[in-house]
């Protein structure tokens, strides 16, 4: 399943391509990507789980 984020340039919810699982320097995850139909940059923060 792709993974959804908030595109900020689309201004809605779309999928993300080539979605990558980081950590980020507080030790959060998050799942960093590109928007299917813009290609901008995606970052979604998860949750600590």
């Amino acid at each position: 399943m792709a993974e959804k984020g908030y595109c900020v340039k689309c201004r809605k919810t779309c999928d993300m391509v080539d979605a990558q699982t980081v950590t980020m320097k507080n030790g959060r995850p998050a799942v960093k990507g590109k928007c299917a139909k813009c290609g901008t940059g995606m970052y979604k923060i998860l949750s600590k789980k």
